[in-house]
């Protein structure tokens, strides 16, 4: 199993008043973890957008268990835990620079055909090179 690991600064705008980062926020981290795991194999998401590919959030499985805050350097594991025809599930982490878990996501991702509206199967050059649990 591959996990894939993505550092992240914590900067002003991630942040509320009190210097903490806003729940929201993790969910961007987590998607560009995402982003970057794919294009560890070369799944380029543009590529699949003009293909009328696109892989869409179905449901996340969040908990926010320690905040980050202004200036600190946190990483963004990401790994995948199921594969199924039209579906990823990605299992998110992410830690502290001392290491210190502050949010882990269950992440599932459906893969949509964007002319239908409809799920589609993955296609078979990116099932050939993601790694999977499953």
């Amino acid at each position: 199993m591959l996990i894939s690991t993505l550092p992240v600064r914590i900067y002003y705008e991630d942040t509320d008043a009190g210097g903490v980062v806003y729940y929201a926020n993790y969910l961007k981290f987590f998607e560009r973890g995402r982003t970057e795991f794919l294009r560890e194999f070369n799944v380029q998401q543009d590529t699949l957008l003009e293909k009328n590919i696109a892989f869409v959030v179905r449901k996340v499985d969040m908990d926010c268990i320690k905040s980050a805050r202004f200036n600190q350097l946190i990483t963004v594991k990401t790994t995948v835990i199921k594969q199924r025809r039209a579906s990823l599930t990605f299992k998110q982490e992410i830690f502290h620079e001392n290491g210190e878990l502050l949010c882990q996501a269950a992440t599932l991702i459906a893969c949509v055909n964007l002319q239908k509206m409809k799920p589609t199967a993955i296609p078979a050059e990116i099932i050939e090179v993601i790694p999977s649990a499953s």
